[in-house]
């Protein structure tokens, strides 16, 4: 297949128009490869930004739908849905027995360009805007959620963090990994801190030479996978989560181990794990913004992060639902006919879709409000929170609808299932998301 970035080329001229896409074939896979994609201008993006205080004039843009797909976000969705049914397919339920992801995805995502999304292209990124990251996102979930959380994870949490918080060295040294050959892992989380990440008891030490960081982290996504690490632990206990900062820490560095990978119910082929820091020394150039401001960097970087789990919700619905409804409307008979063909699951089935359809639609509008540089926590929250149960709720039918087929491990459908059950944890649990929702209500609406 050739790569995704011959397919995608997101070159935008001065006339606002793409330039050809040139279609060269890769070693990996005829699919085409964002990471050939070369251009000097920011990625197409359906809606105008707002950065850096620009609100441009809107008056003579025509009115899309929400999901109205620019030229480069259409090629994202057509060659990764490609990619995913051609190459992944194959050995979701493999991964998922072994509770591993087989090396060789890991490395064609790199070879796809899927882990490079955002990276501008002078760092060997793709160079295009955060909804194409959205939609390939959403894609792989329709296919295997677990890879898809591992793209999401590395887009939209580690690769936003080096971007926005990094050194010019940091981003010159890392990016380039991240972009072609290396995973990187977010951690926060710990046994004590979870919703309540500020909570974190990691601390870290000034040295002559930088710092040193001890304490444990907990669930957290792609360790097993990752060579990059970012690691939040507080640099000054005193100011309370105040003193919370951020700092990048490779593999193979002393005192730094993997405890224990945890075994799952779904998202299986994901690695989770514990992670123990022991006096780990930390050169002082791997601080990753500046000192106490790590709270700030998570807040913002999770509140992104949530729409890329969203999107992994909808994808997973739509991968669900897909699979169920052409078993019920071509395979499955029961008392001489179809049984899709049943006005109660008709019913069913157009309920289901309809809530798919309304969770993609808040995820979208999420998308495009962060790209067009406008508020989108509450968004954010609520695409998150309805999507998860969505997932679970459209899941969980689409088993009953396969009866017995939907019930054993031979197919995909109580996969789905179980992969649902982790949209509503990580990266805010639902409570802590209609927590959210429910402050900013009440701060628009208090007199």
């Amino acid at each position: 297949m050739s790569s995704i970035s011959h397919a995608i080329r997101p070159t935008v001229r001065a006339a606002g128009r793409l330039a050809s896409r040139n279609l060269v074939a890769s070693r990996a896979s005829t699919l085409p490869s964002l990471t050939q994609t070369r251009s000097p201008l920011r990625a197409f993006s359906a809606i105008p930004s707002r950065r850096n205080g620009d609100f441009p004039d809107l008056t003579d843009i025509p009115t899309t739908p929400l999901t109205h797909l620019s030229e480069v976000e259409v090629a994202m969705k057509d060659t990764v849905s490609k990619f995913a049914s051609d190459v992944i397919l194959p050995k979701v339920r493999d991964m998922d027995e072994a509770e591993s992801m087989d090396p060789a995805i890991v490395e064609q995502l790199f070879e796809q360009g899927l882990m490079s999304v955002e990276i501008p292209e002078e760092y060997g990124g793709a160079g295009m805007n955060f909804t194409a990251a959205i939609i390939g996102i959403e894609e792989l979930a329709r296919v295997d959620p677990s890879v898809s959380v591992m793209v999401d994870v590395h887009n939209t949490l580690v690769n936003t963090a080096v971007m926005k918080y990094g050194s010019n060295a940091l981003k010159k040294k890392y990016l380039p990994k991240l972009a072609t050959n290396t995973v990187g892992s977010f951690c926060l989380s710990e046994p004590v801190s979870g919703s309540d990440a500020f909570a974190l008891a990691t601390k870290a030490v000034e040295t002559a030479d930088g710092f040193k960081i001890t304490g444990s982290k907990m669930w957290i996504t792609n360790a097993m996978e990752a060579e990059f690490y970012i690691v939040f632990a507080n640099l000054d206990p005193s100011k309370g989560y105040k003193g919370i900062t951020a700092f990048v820490v490779d593999k193979g560095t002393k005192g730094f181990s993997i405890a224990k990978k945890e075994k799952k119910l779904g998202i299986r082929a994901s690695s989770t794990c514990v992670l123990n820091f022991d006096d780990v020394e930390v050169p002082k150039e791997n601080l990753l913004g500046e000192r106490g401001q790590g709270y700030k960097y998570a807040i913002g970087i999770l509140n992104e992060g949530r729409i890329g789990i969203a999107a992994q919700m909808t994808g997973l619905a739509l991968g669900a639902f897909e699979n169920a409804v052409k078993y019920v409307w071509n395979d499955r008979k029961q008392f001489g006919q179809f049984v899709g063909e049943f006005q109660g699951m008709q019913h069913q089935i157009a309920q289901s879709y309809t809530e798919i359809t309304a969770a993609r639609h808040l995820v979208y509008n999420a998308a495009r409000k962060k790209e067009a540089g406008e508020d989108f926590v509450m968004d954010a929250a609520m695409a998150k929170l309805y999507a998860s149960q969505v997932a679970g709720r459209v899941s969980g039918l689409a088993v009953e609808w396969m009866g017995g087929m939907g019930f054993v491990r031979e197919g995909l459908a109580e996969k789905y299932w179980r992969d649902s059950k982790i949209g509503a944890i990580y990266e805010g649990t639902s409570n802590i998301q209609m927590n959210t929702i429910a402050k900013l209500l009440q701060k628009e609406y208090t007199n």
